[in-house]
């Protein structure tokens, strides 16, 4: 007797893959969406209800596409199969939101630099500093997160901001980090190293053109107040 459980046995109407194509991808739920990607159920739970249980264990949508493999396979129900499939759906969805799907993104204001990172950066329970590198043209060419954990001058030294803009021959970068409490407000220290940085920048030759902080859909730029 086969207990697995299908999406198959769900009335026509209410399967995932048919309301999609009846009413289209905007009107169906993250765990509808979900159930697509990952397709098949176990023994005793269909792929529908494993879905929701995975938004829910992680806490929404970006909690599950900033979980790691290790913390997706001990999810009960997700195989290394499932848990790659996730995996890839998290990175397609980073690089988009992100624009780095290869196309230029030039960078024309601070609204520019934080909408290149605002969705990446406000889903972390940690800070993260991200430098932006720029050519002459103000194109990115590669964005890289150099720490992690709370800024201090001991963590954010200019030799890991700078190293790598070095290699790739920036002509200029902008320093980007999130508060996860969701409040953008610089603190001290904030407002320290990014004038440190400011003045190592001169003497490199790659100027510091902005420092943004990330809050929970808001954003404070440096430049635009005045701080650099």
């Amino acid at each position: 007797m086969n207990n697995n459980f299908k999406i198959s046995d769900l009335p026509e109407n209410e399967r995932p893959r048919e309301r999609l194509l009846k009413y289209g991808a905007d009107k169906l739920s993250n765990s509808e969406l979900l159930a697509i990607i990952l397709r098949s159920g176990t023994m005793k739970e269909n792929v529908l209800a494993i879905s929701s249980r995975l938004l829910n264990v992680n806490g929404g949508l970006n909690g599950l596409l900033n979980s790691s493999a290790d913390e997706l396979i001990k999810i009960k129900g997700i195989g290394m199969a499932k848990a790659v499939e996730i995996l890839a759906l998290g990175e397609l969805s980073k690089r988009f939101r992100a624009y780095k799907s290869g196309d230029n993104y030039k960078i024309s204001s601070p609204k520019d630099a934080s909408k290149l990172v605002m969705e990446e950066l406000r889903a972390f329970d940690k800070e993260h500093l991200y430098v932006i590198m720029l050519n002459t043209k103000n194109v990115v060419i590669k964005i890289s997160d150099v720490s992690v954990g709370s800024l201090n001058s001991s963590i954010v030294h200019p030799r890991e901001v700078y190293t790598e803009p070095i290699v790739k021959h920036a002509a200029s970068i902008i320093v980007c980090h999130n508060h996860p409490s969701g409040d953008p407000e610089p603190s001290g220290e904030d407002i320290n190293i990014t004038r440190r940085l400011k003045e190592c920048g001169k003497i490199i030759g790659i100027e510091l053109l902005d420092h943004i902080i990330i809050g929970d859909g808001i954003y404070i730029s440096f430049k635009e107040k005045g701080i650099i």
